[in-house]
């Protein structure tokens, strides 16, 4: 019987990581996205590829708040050329997460299809749009964005705010294709992102990453967060007193919690709504802003931290040294 992840499972195996006859294909995941999982797996198969699988549950508790040097000598025994990681976030994984992607796409050089948060309806969603579009508007956004040295992004929930950025620090374009050995991608995929030199005004957001997607979806009321030489200053959560001091507890965690670490534009246009899963509406056209990691290996920052909190402005009007590349959500390039 033909599963109905199949297109979207297609999707990521063929067409975002070109598994083919040769590979040897790591997956990683956990319980709750078995089915999901399987039809990676038969695909991967189909594909042509050797396929191994190790379950969170059998390695570790969760939450799991490291990784499990057992499992990564498993995975360094198997030498996969691509690997996949099929998963729900939980508070405090960060720790496991992000030592297997240092291990499987900076050491190991796989080809890594990072599935966060994945569920059916991003599978049967963001999954399965046209992904020969999402690289193309990707890469124009891309080759606009990456010699900029100012955006500046604003939004009718209120959003007004300057970025600024370093010839240093390098745009990646998250364009759905991760053909090249040692690239990987969240998926579903469709976004350039870079960590910015600074960032200045308000910040109005109506979506959360890490696990506060997972518990509050599309917020009621949205974050507004005040940020000055990019740095968090203060946080607002106007009517809900307790997720506003669950986000200074979050941004208050390490030296560098509240600093901005990435600023991205979503480039996924067959995106056609929020759907309260941050894995895939931080790819709905706008902007998204994160404080924490920068993920330096990617943009060649220079520093780092154990923590990651992106911030969702969808259909923003955007500009980019003045030049206007987004209305509304709609791009205009």
């Amino acid at each position: 019987m033909l599963s109905e992840y199949a297109t979207g499972a297609r999707n990521a195996v063929r067409t975002c990581l070109n598994v083919h006859s040769g590979d040897r294909v790591a997956v990683i995941s956990d319980r709750g996205r078995a089915e999901i999982t399987d039809a990676i797996v038969e695909e991967a198969r189909a594909a042509g590829g050797d396929v191994l699988g190790w379950q969170m549950e059998d390695w570790v508790e969760r939450p799991a708040v490291a990784f499990p040097r057992p499992l990564a000598e498993e995975l360094i025994a198997f030498k996969p050329s691509v690997s996949f990681f099929i998963g729900e976030p939980l508070a405090g994984e960060l720790a496991f997460r992000m030592p297997m992607l240092d291990l499987l796409a900076r050491d190991m050089g796989c080809r890594h299809g990072h599935m966060m948060g994945i569920d059916r309806a991003l599978m049967l969603d963001g999954m399965t749009v046209d992904y020969e579009e999402v690289y193309r508007v990707t890469r124009r956004v891309h080759d606009i964005v990456r010699d900029a040295s100012r955006i500046e992004v604003a939004t009718r929930l209120g959003t007004e705010l300057t970025a600024t950025f370093s010839p240093r620090l390098r745009w990646v374009p998250c364009d759905g294709r991760y053909w090249e050995q040692g690239r990987w991608g969240n998926l579903p995929e469709g976004e350039t992102f870079t960590a910015p030199l600074s960032v200045d005004g308000l910040l109005v957001g109506e979506e959360l990453g890490d696990h506060f997607a997972q518990r509050y979806g599309v917020l009621e009321e949205p974050v507004r967060l005040h940020v000055k030489a990019g740095r968090v200053v203060g946080v607002e959560v106007p009517g809900n007193p307790g997720l506003e001091a669950e986000v200074r507890t979050y941004l208050a965690q390490s030296p560098n919690s509240n600093r901005a670490g990435e600023f991205a534009i979503g480039t996924n246009v067959g995106l056609t709504t929020i759907v309260g899963n941050f894995l895939q509406d931080e790819k709905f056209p706008g902007v998204h802003v994160a404080f924490g990691d920068p993920y330096a290996s990617e943009t060649g920052a220079d520093w780092d931290c154990p923590s990651h909190l992106d911030v969702l402005a969808s259909r923003a009007d955007v500009w980019a040294d003045g030049r206007q590349i987004m209305r509304d959500g709609r791009f205009l390039v």
